[in-house]
């Protein structure tokens, strides 16, 4: 006799579409799960450290608190993973996961998330926040012939210079790569910089954005990328797919010591002297 097994998938899984393993599943209501605040290269010094990085924002947890309606909670629970900018055009703030793989294969990034201002103003501010975005910080593993840092970046432009623009971009530009300290074992380059971002092929796309400073709603990511072979293989945002094929990711020599490094990042950038905030609900990394 043949014994059918069912496969239950658990509710909070179930708003997404993971690969076969789940290599980690954050929902925020069980706090920041080593998230953690991206902290530039130091060496003998915290002087040491690029500029750009000496003033990066952490994530904190947050019940989307709002002066007028109250505690909105994420998506599906209380809290969210937040990341608010300081109140100064240009500043960032960002979230990352650090972890390794065991199988260079296919990965899927999936999350729920939205972005807004800080409701400072009795009016829209839909083009306060310059931009919301996600990269992976991979390097290949030590057994691989030529192997490389690969960091796939993608944002959405949404304003610059208080301009509505609203189109995905990606950055394969490598930003100058600089020794800190003397031991020749710590580098450092701020890849996040504004110039180099290129436009996504077919990449404007309108989001939906809610009549007052205070409403949010929340839109579903998926990003799949091959580590086996460094490249993009598909980029979703809410119904919107875009084609990848001849998309880049920035491309580095190895590091003496970041074999197999699988790290993933939010981020978000304000475009005025206020704070901007991005809130991630929940986010699966999964792979075959």
């Amino acid at each position: 006799m043949t014994t059918q097994q069912t496969l239950i998938i658990p509710p909070d899984l179930s708003r997404f579409e993971p690969l076969p393993k789940i290599l980690f599943f954050d929902d925020f209501d069980r706090g920041l799960q080593g998230w953690t605040g991206l902290i530039g290269n130091y060496e003998g010094s915290l002087n040491s450290m690029l500029p750009p990085y000496r003033d990066l924002r952490p994530p904190q947890l947050s019940n989307l608190t709002q002066w007028d309606t109250g505690s909105d909670g994420s998506l599906n629970g209380t809290y969210a993973m937040k990341l608010a900018t300081r109140a100064r055009s240009g500043s960032f703030a960002v979230g990352i996961k650090r972890a390794t793989f065991r199988k260079a294969g296919p990965v899927r990034l999936e999350a729920y998330f939205t972005f807004k201002p800080e409701a400072s103003e009795l009016k829209l501010s839909e083009t306060d926040v310059r931009a919301v975005g996600v990269l992976f910080d991979l390097q290949d593993g030590d057994s691989k012939p030529n192997p490389y840092r690969v960091m796939p970046h993608l944002r959405y432009l949404n304003a610059l210079n208080g301009e509505a623009v609203g189109k995905w971009q990606f950055k394969a530009r490598r930003e100058e790569l600089l020794d800190i300290g003397g031991s020749g074992k710590t580098k450092s380059h701020f890849h996040l910089a504004a110039e180099g971002w290129e436009d996504l092929p077919g990449g404007g796309q309108k989001l939906c954005y809610n009549e007052i400073a205070t409403k949010q709603n929340w839109y579903y990511l998926r990003l799949d990328f091959d580590l086996a072979d460094m490249k993009f293989l598909r980029f979703q945002c809410n119904d919107r797919v875009y084609d990848m094929d001849s998309v880049n990711a920035m491309r580095i020599p190895a590091m003496a010591n970041l074999w197999c490094m699988l790290n993933t990042v939010f981020f978000v950038e304000t475009d005025r002297d206020k704070r901007a905030f991005l809130y991630v609900d929940s986010v699966v990394l999964s792979g075959e």
